[in-house]
């Protein structure tokens, strides 16, 4: 005996609607993205970013803004790119106010070096 449409129509719907619900199912939403962007952020902050890295910083902190703004209008990939760009702009500036601070540091290490040889030669000679 062969099933009636009616008692194949069901378990068809069923797998039709199940497929169109797992295809409509997204990534969680961005809050994790958007919390490592804002403490990416905050650490080029504390790292004198807006001294040595503004421009850097300024565009962290533009993308995390509109990343914010994605997420509450609820377009989370939106959200999610501009919150990864957010966190890379930052470690950006993070990056480039550490390499400053250590140049400095350098720099005044060698100024040290020079100046301590410079007293060396003069109470070396007679």
């Amino acid at each position: 005996m062969r099933p009636s449409f009616a008692q194949i129509r069901f378990p068809l719907l069923v797998a039709v609607l199940a497929s169109a619900l797992s295809s409509c199912a997204s990534l969680p939403p961005p809050t994790g993205e958007l919390a490592a962007a804002r403490q990416a952020v905050t650490r080029a902050e504390d790292a004198d970013g807006d001294q040595y890295a503004l421009q850097d910083l300024n565009a962290a902190r533009n993308a995390l803004s509109r990343a914010q703004s994605a997420m509450s209008s609820g377009d989370e990939d939106d959200a999610r790119r501009m919150a990864l760009a957010a966190a890379a702009d930052a470690d950006l500036a993070y990056a480039k106010s550490r390499e400053a601070l250590a140049q400095a540091q350098l720099s005044q290490r060698q100024a040290e070096v020079g100046e301590l040889r410079n007293r060396l030669q003069t109470e070396g000679q007679p």
